[in-house]
């Protein structure tokens, strides 16, 4: 389901197709995705994404999220497309998670969300 070919700028710079689908997975870099209604009820699924940050300062920042919908715009035809995650992100900041001393295992608090993000939408291709 995935897509690998890339769309020129001169195609994006268009507006995508009036129709839009969305579905509840979506497979990339290896991993398949769910949203997060999809897989309530479900004994396994994947609605976690972690998104590798970089910034222009020393400090790096990376990114939890929950997945909430995939989204297809197409731009027109079939092989010009591009999937978008509506995501719910988390706070990074020591209130919003901490690594266990123990196990070393990351631990994202889910009450705790991220308040200073606008944009709910990323790329598909950038998730791991």
């Amino acid at each position: 389901m995935g897509c690998s070919v890339a769309i020129s700028l001169s195609l994006l710079g268009l507006a995508p197709e009036r129709k839009v689908k969305c579905d509840n997975e979506y497979f990339v870099n290896g991993y398949v995705f769910h949203t997060e209604e999809y897989g309530h009820g479900r004994k396994t699924y994947n609605s976690g994404v972690y998104i590798k940050g970089s910034t222009s300062s020393e400090f790096e920042v990376d990114y939890y999220i929950r997945l909430e919908e995939v989204i297809k715009l197409q731009y027109h035809s079939e092989q010009n497309r591009v999937f978008l995650f509506k995501c719910y992100w988390y706070d990074t900041t020591d209130r919003g998670i901490r690594v266990d001393p123990h196990y070393g295992l990351l631990e994202i608090n889910l009450k705790a969300r991220h308040r200073n993000i606008n944009d709910v939408f990323i790329f598909a291709k950038q998730c791991q």
